[in-house]
């Protein structure tokens, strides 16, 4: 096989912390702007004359073109300096987010979102490998870090002040801000990328299709999109459960996604004492957790200070997901880290695009509650699989 696209990179002496400060912002600039939908999709859908559901396959339409995106990015940019693959990617953001605030009808709205899923899909599989061009090996964990902390801070920040905003000037005015945000991303990536000439070494698509069949990696992956899967029908929909079940008003809205914003970021500084108990009972009991207050939402939703408390913990809950499926793939396949990171988030984006397209037929025929329902119900059948065939060892490279 290949080696990995940074196995021949040169390491500098003196890491350049401000080049990795400008990845983290493009992280956030791009999750920020990916999950937006999800604060705002009643008064889109409202604007725009259609129904949420359809409304959420914004949100489809990003996922399922960061998926191709990430499968063909290093292949079919291999003669392309690193530095300006990124700006690239970053002005294709700021484009996107334009064009969404501007956008007077769901085609171009559409259009708009393909486009954030180009930068999305292209940058997320570009940022690990840029990442450790930027430092020195010992300071590799520390870099990824502040990349990943990008995540975070999006999660606490994009739902909740994305809806409070929306409600107050309008939803178009909160892709403007995002429009600001990627310039200022753009302007900073410009300032302090080197240029990065491509690898000599490149990862061909065969290369994915030889990982993707070793023992337990194809079901692994499942498992992983599953569990993805019914998160993002729950997380898709959640501003409608919380109005038209729940009952309450946007300010109360902004402050449960705000919870759950919070308690994400602090699952995923537990996920790792936890992995280290035990990774397995981690993959297994997360999704079966998720599943019990799905239910407890559907049940139970109807209570204000009850909704409140159990988003909060799905949030907890799920800020260990993708920490603990990253292990499971660095112990199932450390020879071919890379190659399979590239498969996971693809498999990730194709769980987006199928629990918001799911979630969205489903919702219109029988309402949130339906969709949590379904959630559930896939967050149980990935339990199973997790439990009956998933063991998390190391799966070495065939002879």
């Amino acid at each position: 096989m290949s080696p990995s696209p940074t196995s021949t990179a040169v390491r500098p002496d003196v890491p350049a912390w401000a080049a990795v400060v400008s990845v983290a912002l493009g992280v956030f600039g791009l999750v920020t702007a990916e999950f937006l939908p999800a604060s705002l999709l009643t008064p889109m859908a409202a604007d725009l004359g259609i129904s949420e559901g359809v409304a959420g396959q914004a949100v489809t339409a990003t996922a399922v073109i960061a998926l191709l995106t990430s499968l063909v990015t290093a292949t079919a940019t291999r003669s392309i300096d690193r530095r300006h693959l990124l700006i690239g990617f970053s002005l294709l953001l700021v484009a996107s987010n334009l064009l969404v605030a501007l956008a007077p009808n769901l085609p171009l709205l559409l259009l708009g979102r393909v486009m954030l899923g180009v930068a999305l899909g292209g940058f997320w599989t570009m940022s690990t490998a840029v990442v450790m061009r930027l430092v020195p090996d010992e300071s590799v964990p520390r870099a990824l870090s502040i990349v990943f902390s990008g995540v975070a801070a999006a999660t606490i920040a994009a739902a909740p002040i994305g809806s409070y905003v929306g409600d107050i000037a309008g939803w178009r005015s909160v892709f403007l801000m995002a429009a600001g945000l990627g310039l200022v991303t753009l302007l900073a990536q410009i300032g302090t990328l080197p240029k990065m000439a491509p690898s000599a070494s490149v990862i061909k698509l065969r290369t994915m299709v030889d990982v993707l069949l070793r023992p337990g990696l194809g079901l692994g992956m499942l498992s992983a999109m599953l569990v993805f899967t019914g998160h993002f029908a729950f997380f898709t929909y959640i501003r409608p459960f919380l109005e038209t079940v729940t009952g309450v008003g946007i300010s109360a809205v902004s402050a449960i996604l705000l919870g759950f914003g919070v308690a994400n970021f602090l699952g995923t500084l537990l996920a790792g004492a936890l992995i280290e108990r035990s990774l397995r009972l981690t993959l297994v009991l997360t999704p079966l957790f998720m599943a019990v207050l799905g239910m407890g939402l559907v049940a139970f939703g109807g209570v204000p200070a009850g909704a409140a408390v159990m988003v909060a913990l799905w949030g907890l809950a799920f800020g260990t997901v993708p920490v603990a499926w990253t292990t499971w793939l660095t112990r199932t396949a450390p020879d071919q880290a890379e190659t399979a990171g590239g498969l996971l988030v693809a498999a990730i984006q194709f769980a987006i695009a199928l629990g918001a397209a799911a979630g969205g037929a489903i919702f219109d025929l029988n309402g949130a509650t339906g969709v949590f329902t379904a959630s559930a119900a896939v967050l149980l059948l990935a339990a199973l699989v997790i439990v009956t065939r998933i063991r998390p060892s190391r799966v070495m490279a065939p002879a």
